[in-house]
């Protein structure tokens, strides 16, 4: 077959007229912030240490590197020579997907390793069948009770939002695997943040002066989301809320977070109730139900998804233009991962945190922490009468109100502290110390 010329801006890489007639055919007409810095890294064979938040493209700032290095390559690569490392089996689909898109035109080949799919056929690719390799930890090593030579002839590793990983606590399984691989490999480490300090820790064992890219900090405002705080009295009052806002706001598809499964059971339960189209995503379900659901999500036959932490990061779905945390995260890198499931692509979003009083220190600590508020809203049927702490510290936080009987209180246990020690005196009597005798 003839490969036309492509005309991509994507083509002042020198990338190979394949993978450009792909570009062009999948739509990307301009390099993003963190391909127009990761692309010409990656070329040059540098190690790099890249910091870029979910969607700002930096899935194809390491795969359209990788594959022009592979088609490069003079001679026939021996092996696998690509392994990509990622925290989900929902994100390594992805990654999947997009690098077959990317190698549409080439002889290239994918193999995709995760738990919940046919441990033969991922056998096959690992032994003759891909070229690239995309995998999540868990699985990956348990191939390796097979054998552990799969990766001797590796050209390049790369650990996608190796953050996630260590937070999912893969970061002893990803130095397993990564002890497995050609010594003289090239290696891409990215991640949402480079203030994790597990991250740090792993990039000074794997990466070799590595070229670092920071598209980003966790600080970063999020321009294209308008965020939002509603103060709720209780959790009754917040299931009201959730409901109201699932039935009148007007959305593509909504992305409701809760930190436990059970909460995101009880909400599903509730939202399924009120007659509304919902799915549920958490870590009990096995893969085929996960599957289904995000079909059902993805083509638009149920709009709302009730998920755990699990969905925050890896996600690529077109369409979520609201968030609602039903449950305020535990901290900030939490937050930020869940709000950004929308406003991607430069495309608009609106995040919802639902707060009761119990929550509003952990709020006010992660505005602290980027350096940002929230708008205050209120829906006014649903108005609560909680209006936030009376005093703030000036972190934020609410200050712990004084009793106005303090005083007496304290003057209280002071009589009772020299009553008890009277009584302890009683019958002792005090002896005046004598001078010695002098002569």
């Amino acid at each position: 077959m003839q490969i036309p010329n492509a005309t991509s801006s994507f083509s002042g890489f020198g990338l190979d007229n394949r993978m450009l007639l792909a570009i062009d055919k999948l739509g990307f007409e301009t390099p993003t912030p963190v391909q127009q810095q990761a692309i010409p890294a990656v070329l040059d064979r540098k190690d790099c240490l890249v910091s870029a938040e979910t969607g700002s493209g930096k899935t194809a700032a390491y795969l359209l590197p990788t594959l022009q290095h592979l088609l490069a390559s003079t001679a026939k690569p021996l092996g696998i020579q690509a392994l990509i490392l990622c925290p989900t089996r929902e994100l390594a689909q992805q990654i999947f997907g997009q690098c077959q898109q990317f190698s549409e035109f080439t002889p290239l080949k994918t193999g995709l390793i995760t738990g919940g799919s046919d441990f033969k056929k991922q056998q096959a690719a690992l032994t003759h069948n891909a070229n690239i390799i995309v995998a999540t930890p868990g699985r990956l090593l348990e191939h390796f009770q097979l054998s552990t030579a799969y990766f001797q002839q590796l050209s390049l590793l790369i650990l996608d939002e190796a953050d996630r990983m260590l937070d999912m606590g893969f970061s002893d399984d990803v130095l397993k695997i990564v002890e497995q691989c050609n010594k003289q490999r090239q290696t891409l480490l990215f991640s949402a943040t480079l203030t994790h300090f597990g991250v740090i820790k792993i990039a000074d064992k794997v990466l070799k002066n590595p070229k670092v890219v920071a598209l980003n900090t966790l600080h970063d405002v999020h321009s294209n989301i308008t965020q939002h705080l509603i103060l709720a009295d209780d959790h009754d009052h917040k299931l009201k809320l959730l409901a109201n806002l699932l039935t009148h706001k007007s959305f593509d598809k909504a992305l409701v977070f809760t930190n436990t499964r059970l909460r995101a059971d009880e909400l599903h339960n509730s939202v399924r109730g009120a007659g509304l189209r919902s799915g549920l995503l958490h870590g009990d379900m096995d893969q085929k139900d996960r599957n289904r659901i995000m079909a059902l999500y993805r083509d638009g036959t149920i709009n709302t998804l009730i998920a755990t932490d699990l969905a925050a990061r890896g996600l690529d779905i077109k369409g979520i233009n609201l968030v609602i945390n039903f449950d305020i995260p535990r901290n900030g890198i939490d937050y930020i991962h869940r709000i950004g499931r929308t406003g991607r692509a430069d495309e608009l979003g609106v995040s919802i945190a639902l707060v009761k009083s119990t929550e509003w220190n952990l709020m006010a600590g992660i505005e602290r922490f980027l350096k940002q508020k929230f708008i205050r809203r209120t829906i006014k049927e649903l108005e609560g009468s909680y209006k936030g702490p009376k005093k703030l510290k000036t972190s934020g936080k609410a200050a712990g109100s004084k009793d106005k009987n303090e005083p007496a209180k304290k003057a209280v246990v002071k009589k009772i502290k020299v009553r008890e020690r009277d009584k302890k005196n009683v019958g002792k009597r005090r002896v005046p110390s004598e001078k010695p005798a002098t002569e």
